[in-house]
């Protein structure tokens, strides 16, 4: 994966620049200053550009503030938010998970559009107030006015996984009561949009403006790819509904003494079961456990030296879970704490382990026999 430049957080949500950002931002950069020193020739080169700049930037603050607002929104409902990306097709957020009753889904939805709508209608006020007294701040406000509206428009096209087409989702999943069915038609109508994107833009090159119609075909082939991989996803969700910790665990847990050594431990047990999570025990007690992610923390040279018991993931500090609990919230939880095995306990005894391998397995079978 290409590294990504971090601007911060806001809200415990990493801000995060793409770099293939950067030429999608020089080109408006360039666009907009061209553009503007042919209307405005007596700006002046400083002045056209920094207006241009100036512009772009401000273009880029308000597709964060879209994002935002899904992400505000998801928040608010208890559905944690990752990252916002800018990259060279806008900005998208990383939710956590998918919203578990339409109506959150809606809300969630709507709310970048809303978003961008209010800073249409604040820059065209702007606009209005500026037009006879400041040409320079008229110009710019008009331009972003513009461009938020046009944003908020594209991403109310009810096409999957465009705005329009979650909010569409939503209102197929409360009518029908069925997720599934719901995905499957708001990806359809996604691909629908991004066929007529990429047919446009394949029009539009060969008859009039080259570089616009190419644009647009990325941008069709880009939604393409996201309708398919979301459908993906949400085929992937509905695998795994209905399935319980206690349905998938394992219960032969191998496990290993407290006292054993890093080297012990690897050369005796890890290199040769091929096993991914030991449980750590003193006698008859289960400790904790250890897994290979345990291991690299420490330096090989200090292998000998180091107990289980001294870097083990202590039973006080893991994440359990219960034996009827679901997998979908134990693997939503998994990858928001970075963890790959959780401990099924019940009534203080330790039942068994979930790791990601298990879920896989599960979900590898379930998708070959449905197919």
């Amino acid at each position: 994966m290409r590294s990504r430049i971090q601007l911060g957080k806001f809200l415990g949500i990493s801000l995060q620049i793409d770099p293939s950002w950067f030429i999608v931002f020089f080109l408006i950069l360039f666009s907009l200053s061209t553009r503007f020193s042919e209307e405005h020739p007596h700006w002046g080169s400083w002045t056209t550009w920094t207006v241009g700049l100036l512009t772009s930037v401000l273009f880029f603050v308000s597709v964060v503030l879209h994002e935002l607002a899904h992400s505000i929104v998801a928040l608010a409902k208890g559905i944690p938010v990752r990252s916002i990306t800018l990259f060279i097709f806008g900005g998208v957020a990383q939710i956590g998970r998918e919203a578990r009753r339409p109506g959150t889904e809606f809300l969630v939805a709507v709310a970048g559009p809303a978003a961008s709508f209010f800073l249409s209608a604040l820059f065209l006020t702007v606009w209005m107030f500026t037009r006879e007294s400041n040409e320079v701040a008229a110009v710019l406000s008009l331009w972003l006015g513009q461009m938020n509206l046009a944003l908020a428009v594209f991403n109310l096209i009810p096409g999957f996984p465009l705005d329009g087409g979650r909010i569409l989702r939503s209102i197929i999943w409360a009518v029908s009561g069925n997720f599934h069915t719901a995905s499957k038609a708001a990806t359809t109508m996604g691909r629908i949009v991004a066929y007529l994107f990429i047919i446009g833009g394949i029009i539009t090159a060969l008859q009039s403006d080259f570089f616009s119609g190419l644009w647009i075909g990325f941008i069709g082939w880009f939604l393409l790819n996201a309708a398919q991989q979301s459908y993906a996803h949400a085929v992937l969700i509905n695998s795994l509904v209905g399935i319980r910790a206690s349905d998938l665990m394992t219960r032969d847990c191998p496990r290993v003494a407290a006292k054993l050594s890093l080297n012990e431990f690897v050369n005796d047990y890890l290199f040769r079961t091929g096993r991914h999570c030991f449980l750590v025990m003193d006698q008859d007690l289960f400790q904790g456990i250890i897994t290979l992610h345990e291991v690299n923390k420490i330096p090989r040279e200090r292998w000998n030296e180091v107990m289980l018991s001294e870097v083990m993931v202590r039973l006080e500090n893991l994440r359990w879970v219960t034996p009827q609990q679901d997998v979908l919230q134990i693997l939503e939880s998994m990858d928001r704490e970075n963890i790959n095995q959780v401990p099924v306990i019940e009534e203080g005894r330790l039942l068994g382990m979930v790791g990601r391998q298990e879920i896989l397995h599960v979900l590898q079978n379930r998708l070959n026999v449905s197919a």
